[in-house]
């Protein structure tokens, strides 16, 4: 038995955090879509992998903060179906990782992302493997966004097509001088399918993304800012020099122990995305796995509340 109330609050956070965590990573990991949808995930899977090439790389670094790198630079880092199956499987890794508190996404050859691989598209262009393809991005891209870590798109170069959809399931957006996001999906003959303009419309509002998606224009620096697309233009277009900038701005908001970051990233996560009482009771939930925690207890006997 505990002996002091200290050791029982202890105790009670830990039963309490373990049952918290398990519902909330089971919520977080649900599929968008399933056989009801006529998907069926390992034969498209099982397609993809045909398309071979490039790499996404996932360095997770001792202060919290994880380097993901979409690594295809010849073909501007557009995603080839190993390269789809590969983002899937660095989303479960950062989904278990227990003390990563931030993400920085970027791309390798000082570009960001070109979207699809031609190649990959044209095979899969029939309409249920489109379909199933879609749904695919949809579901990687929806756990990507929900990860309990702050995430950050570093747009250096071009982020276009399913490159500017990727730097929509990012919760901030960096542009270095000279890059643009620019979602061209109708000259394509085709709208966003990876999540990309729900997404898009919730960060900039329903006018701005009919612009955006209608208009097909690119959207430099300036008027990424000026739309509350982007947070900030870095000072530097060097790809080393402008990581750096992004860890540094990044390092802001992941300061302190990563259960308390990854419990602020999902209060927001719940009040984003569910209706305002679900939204409560899930705030709630995630309070009891940080009162009376580690990191609530040593700020108590650090310093009083006010002063």
């Amino acid at each position: 038995m505990p002996s002091t109330v200290t050791e029982m609050a202890v105790s009670l956070w830990k039963n309490l955090l373990q049952t918290t965590k398990e519902r909330i990573l089971q919520q977080r990991r649900m599929s968008l879509y399933n056989g009801a949808h006529g998907y069926d995930e390992e034969l498209l899977k099982k397609k993809l992998q045909q398309f071979v090439g490039g790499s996404i790389n996932l360095f997770k670094e001792d202060n919290g903060i994880g380097i993901l790198t979409l690594n295809n630079p010849k073909l501007m880092n557009a995603f080839t179906g190993t390269m789809m199956v590969e983002l899937q499987e660095r989303v479960t890794e950062l989904e278990n990782w227990k003390d990563g508190k931030g993400l920085i996404i970027y791309g390798a050859g000082n570009t960001f992302c070109s979207g699809s691989d031609l190649n990959a598209v044209k095979a899969l262009s029939n309409s249920q493997d489109g379909m199933n393809m879609c749904m695919f991005m949809q579901n990687t891209l929806t756990r990507l966004m929900r990860l309990p870590l702050i995430s950050v798109a570093l747009v250096q170069g071009k982020a276009v097509g399913g490159g500017a959809e990727l730097t929509t399931a990012c919760d901030f957006r960096l542009m270095t001088p000279g890059s643009e996001i620019r979602f061209v999906h109708k000259h394509m003959g085709l709208v966003p399918g990876w999540g990309g303009a729900a997404r898009l419309v919730r960060i900039v509002g329903g006018g701005a993304a009919l612009q955006l998606l209608s208009g097909a224009a690119k959207v430099d620096p300036e008027r990424a800012l000026h739309l509350g697309l982007s947070e900030e233009t870095l000072s530097s277009s060097d790809e080393t020099r402008a990581l750096e900038e992004a860890q540094a701005w990044l390092s802001q908001y992941t300061e302190g122990p990563a259960s308390v970051i990854q419990a602020v990233k999902k209060v927001v996560t719940a009040g984003r995305e569910l209706p305002v009482e679900a939204a409560l009771r899930t705030e709630k939930d995630i309070f009891g796995t940080v009162w009376g925690g580690p990191a609530n207890l040593q700020a108590l006997v650090r310093r009083p509340k006010h002063k």
